[in-house]
């Protein structure tokens, strides 16, 4: 599958932050703990062997276990659930939310960085053993960011009520969305697959949660990714000392403003704020925030209170109710799991770069922040039309307006460009401009007031030109649109739109098989691959 890369900063669409975390800038070292490079792992292996005890890898091992109980896994998921029992096991992690039928394509790209990533640690360091990880944010409670995919230009969405946590949502409705994907994804054998799968995950399972492990399984667990819901009572009592530490404490606070001031002050916008207490109450159908007010506590929105030392004592009881907002997901994820690296997109990534003062005021050791792997995924023949239409893959990253127009100025049998009639009109006043030197401030007012007036007109003309050349080429710009349109659905990344039933419907079980051969997750580079 041939394929090309071409650097972040020429896409357009990554911050500045990234872009200036990717090349290193001295500013921002001290927000993270080691670079994104394979020889930096030796270094996080120790620091986080010695950190990680063996009776917390003994209560993964068991939840997960319990976790897989109605979910048929392959030989090497299993065998890798087994291998974190070893203090020689670590592993590597994304995480994202319970997108119906995966949401956006690069659901598979990250989950691919983190498969691939295992492999190539395992080629550099043979005596460790090394896991990819999907984390689900089964506690998430944004229910319409994650009710949708789209297919082929069309929104397929789950309209339901909903409230508290996402994953312990029933999957009651959802038939009538496997109606509609039915009808739109047509006959063959990969349309067939696509139907079987959709059904076997929502109609076959009761909450998003099971049928989201259902599905991600499906789809990598012969490569063996292990699949973590959070939201667990055993996993949250390894937890319970950093929750009470927020309760009594507000560490976080503390912590992470200071870095999120010292972003700001150095221009970049901050992500996520952190609150005075970064923790929801969990329940049935409810997570809201925790507040401290008065020395009492109050779950948002409710009529819930306790004092000091009730809390504590639900906390005890009930440590499965405490659910760690955005700002403290990532330090659970960590205490949890003997994780060496998080992949992420760029907007995880600038809240994570936010962190590290808060993972090192608790003593848990600061992963290796990893920016996922980004593709933009062409057939040969958009691959061959791009060809015949002389466009760049850095070009086809441009807005539309300037694809159209730095097109429409190459192809074009006039020259579109006044470069050289504004230069001689500058020569032109300059000679005025000494002129009006030897007279009165009026003149030279006047002169500089004519110049500018002139070069409006001329700017003016030159977009006019365009402007005619575009319609006298517009079967050129037509086809340059629709190729873009194309790749680029909504004028935004294919990755960030597209659903990855369109490219399954076309290649089916091999589009899995490709990624996973093409991609490089040390690349640091944006991937442009064309399939066969």
């Amino acid at each position: 599958m041939p394929s090309d890369c071409i650097p972040f900063s020429d896409t357009g669409y990554f911050s500045s932050l990234i872009q200036d975390y990717l090349d290193q800038k001295s500013e921002l070292k001290s927000l993270y703990n080691r670079y994104p490079e394979i020889n930096q792992f030796s270094e996080q292996i120790v620091e986080k062997q010695q950190s990680f005890s063996k009776p917390t890898r003994a209560t993964l091992v068991a939840a997960l276990e319990k976790q897989y109980t109605r979910t048929q896994i392959s030989k090497v998921t299993e065998h890798n659930i087994q291998l974190l029992l070893k203090d020689t096991t670590f592993t590597v992690t994304t995480g994202h939310q319970l997108n119906l039928f995966t949401g956006p394509l690069y659901f598979l790209y990250k989950i691919v960085s983190a498969i691939n990533l295992a492999k190539q640690l395992k080629a550099t360091y043979p005596n460790q053993h090394f896991i990819p990880v999907y984390w689900m944010a089964t506690e998430d409670h944004d229910f319409d960011e994650i009710n949708f995919f789209n297919f082929k230009g069309k929104k397929l969405r789950w309209n339901k009520q909903s409230g508290g946590a996402v994953g312990q949502l029933d999957t009651k409705g959802l038939d009538k969305v496997l109606e509609i994907f039915s009808a739109e994804v047509g006959l063959g054998d990969n349309a067939e697959k696509l139907k079987s799968l959709f059904a076997e995950a929502y109609l076959k399972h009761n909450t998003l949660t099971d049928a989201t492990r259902y599905l991600a399984n499906a789809l990598f667990g012969d490569s063996g990714l292990v699949i973590v819901d959070g939201d667990d009572k055993s996993l949250k009592q390894l937890f319970v000392p950093f929750v009470k530490e927020e309760l009594l404490n507000q560490i976080s606070h503390k912590t992470i403003l200071p870095s999120a001031n010292a972003l700001e002050d150095l221009g970049y916008p901050v992500q996520v704020n952190p609150r005075e207490i970064n923790l929801f109450y969990l329940d049935q159908g409810l997570r809201e925030r925790i507040i401290k007010r008065g020395g009492r506590y109050y779950v948002n929105d409710t009529a819930m209170e306790w004092s000091e030392s009730e809390i504590l004592e639900e906390l005890t009881e009930y440590p499965e109710r405490f659910s760690p907002n955005v700002m403290m997901r990532p330090l659970y994820q960590e205490v949890i799991l003997p994780n060496l690296c998080y992949i992420g997109g760029g907007g995880e990534l600038a809240y994570w770069l936010e962190l590290k003062a808060y993972f090192n005021a608790v003593d848990i050791p600061f992963p290796i922040l990893l920016l996922r792997n980004s593709v933009l995924l062409k057939n040969q023949k958009q691959a061959d039309k791009q060809a015949k239409l002389n466009i760049s893959d850095k070009d086809l990253f441009l807005k539309s307006h300037e694809l159209i127009n730095k097109k429409v100025r190459q192809v074009s049998n006039i020259e579109i460009d006044f470069t050289s009639q504004r230069n001689h009109l500058k020569n032109q006043f300059s000679d005025l401009y000494e002129l009006a030197a030897q007279t009165d401030a009026s003149f030279l007012n006047a002169v500089k007031a004519q110049e500018v007036k002139q070069l409006k007109g001329l700017d003016t003309l030159e977009r006019r030109l365009l402007k005619a050349q575009r319609l006298k080429l517009k079967d050129h710009v037509k086809r340059v649109t629709k190729l873009q349109n194309d790749l680029f659905p909504q004028q935004s990344l294919q990755e960030r739109t597209a659903n990855f039933s369109e490219f399954y419907l076309e290649y089916g079980e091999e589009l899995i098989d490709l990624l996973l051969q093409t991609l490089d997750p040390l690349s640091l580079k944006f991937d442009i691959v064309t399939t066969k």
